[in-house]
């Protein structure tokens, strides 16, 4: 196993570590293979050090389920996150983060993670081995691309994230707006900027009134005490009425 000392080996142009991982669905037990997730496949991978810890959750895994549609759209099959964690782990940081475009693989036993060389010793801070921060794109089992993060004290995340690797798949992709929306259950004005979002294909977050925010948020947030309130990339867009406007002059 690698040691304490931040990984520095490329993989490029080499095969990936074969390897089966115990995956659990439902009820059962699976077994999953590398030949089953990498073969006749263009797969990009992000490993990290832990479910649930802050960086991954706030970042690394939102940012990649974000734009997994872009990245499909510019020939990539599948979109891995692996973690020196447990199926149970994965399973549940995968359904709390509700990243559904994402394949959750659990290095369990560290085995791919310490074959790709990237296995580290977290041992100070309790974590025993663990990934260093990484992602690769891997094209039919032979990593192509290798994102590593630098050298240094912590937990370093300036090279691995989602937007550097489609980057490098294609500068010119054109990467979907972030759109938000705060509403609240019984309002018809809410359901019509829903329709209209959907109606024109744009896939949107709701933050519900009561659930995720109260009033207080909406005036904080839009300085408008009225629902709904829609976001573009941060900019408030307004109600529904402004948002038919703001989509027809698009």
């Amino acid at each position: 196993m690698s040691d304490n000392h931040t990984p520095s080996n490329s993989m490029e142009g080499q095969t990936i570590p074969n390897v089966t991982f115990r995956t659990r669905d439902g009820d059962a037990w699976i077994d999953v293979t590398t030949n089953e997730l990498f073969s006749d496949k263009t797969v990009v991978v992000f490993s990290l050090p832990g479910a649930f810890t802050p960086t991954c959750s706030s970042t690394h895994l939102p940012r990649y389920n974000e734009l997994a549609s872009t990245f499909a759209e510019n020939g990539v099959d599948r979109i891995i996150c692996m973690s020196v964690n447990d199926t149970f782990v994965m399973n549940a940081w995968r359904a709390d983060q509700e990243a559904a475009n994402i394949t959750v693989i659990p290095d369990g036993n560290g085995e791919f993670t310490d074959g790709m060389k990237m296995l580290v010793d977290k041992g100070e801070i309790g974590f025993g081995k663990r990934s260093w921060r990484y992602s690769m794109l891997v094209k039919n089992g032979v990593v192509e691309k290798m994102f590593v993060e630098p050298n240094k004290p912590g937990d370093p995340f300036e090279v691995s994230d989602a937007d550097t690797m489609l980057e490098y798949i294609n500068p010119e992709a054109v990467k979907p707006q972030s759109v938000a929306m705060i509403t609240k259950p019984g309002c018809p004005y809410c359901v019509k900027a829903k329709t209209l979002l959907t109606i024109k294909g744009i896939p949107f977050e709701e933050i519900v009134l009561g659930k995720d925010a109260t009033s207080v948020s909406v005036k904080a947030i839009s300085g408008n005490a009225t629902v709904p309130q829609v976001f573009f990339d941060g900019v408030n867009i307004g109600g529904s009425d402004d948002l038919e406007k703001y989509l027809q002059d698009k």
